[in-house]
């Protein structure tokens, strides 16, 4: 039994899939009916699938594993096993490119995505949460984001989000190790520092947003800190929970 300190899926793909165009729908129903279970069986676990708001045919999902070995074990008898096979060609089909995928770990203890609070439904049952959506933050680094980088953003950016109504549910960093199931791609020369927040609409993220650039302490201190690291402009991704998404 893992201890109750450890780190939740210490190791996590973030999964950006574009589709040909009106597919979306057809993956996901096929998704929650037939790759959620299917896949926990085997050793993953499927933290949250997603539409995204801003790309009508992205499909973002995100799945964890214990480590690295086991995820090649997972990953091993999910498509090598008869739920896959079954249905891979119907997935496949809505598919324009599926090799967008980030490998990610928590920084710290104080960074991976929490236990879910209630089971997921079943399929086609509602969920008993209302619904939300979830902005994933994606910072891409000149230089690896380092403990030092962590430490601040533990002791000094997560405050002032939090503040702004913008308290991370969940940060993670570039996973570096080699890719154990090579037969999925991942990107791996790239730094990466992501982080996760949850609100109630789109109207609660633009509010919160705001609040966040009116800040002082943002704009004048953290935000010029930040830029400096940064390679390129941050990507967000505002995500809409399907209905069997744990993370919603």
């Amino acid at each position: 039994m893992r201890p109750l300190n450890a780190l939740r899926c210490p190791v996590v793909e973030l999964r950006q899939y574009t589709l040909h165009p009106g597919q979306r729908d057809v993956l996901i129903e096929l998704f929650d009916r037939e790759f959620v279970e299917s896949q926990e069986e085997v050793g993953a676990t499927v933290l949250g699938q997603f539409r995204d708001l801003d790309a009508p045919d992205r499909f973002v999902w995100l799945r964890g594993f214990e480590d690295m070995p086991r995820r090649a074990k997972a990953l091993k008898s999910f498509y090598g096993g008869p739920v896959w096979q079954a249905r891979r060609d119907e997935a496949n089909a809505t598919m324009i490119d599926s090799d967008n995928v980030l490998l990610l770990r928590p920084p710290s203890a104080h960074g991976g995505f929490p236990v879910p609070v209630e089971a997921r439904p079943l399929p086609g049952e509602p969920s008993p949460s209302p619904p939300s959506l979830v902005l994933a933050t994606i910072w891409y680094g000149r230089d690896p984001f380092d403990t030092t980088f962590v430490e601040f953003f533990e002791r000094r950016v997560r405050p002032v989000l939090a503040e702004a109504g913008c308290e991370p549910l969940a940060y993670l960093q570039s996973e570096h190790a080699p890719n154990t199931f090579p037969t999925l791609p991942v990107r791996m020369n790239e730094e990466v520092f992501v982080w996760f927040a949850r609100f109630v609409d789109e109207g609660d993220i633009d509010h919160c947003l705001n609040r966040l650039h009116l800040s002082v302490r943002w704009r004048e201190e953290l935000l010029p800190a930040l830029s400096e690291r940064w390679a390129r402009a941050p990507q967000q991704l505002r995500l809409a929970p399907t209905q069997r998404s744990v993370l919603r």
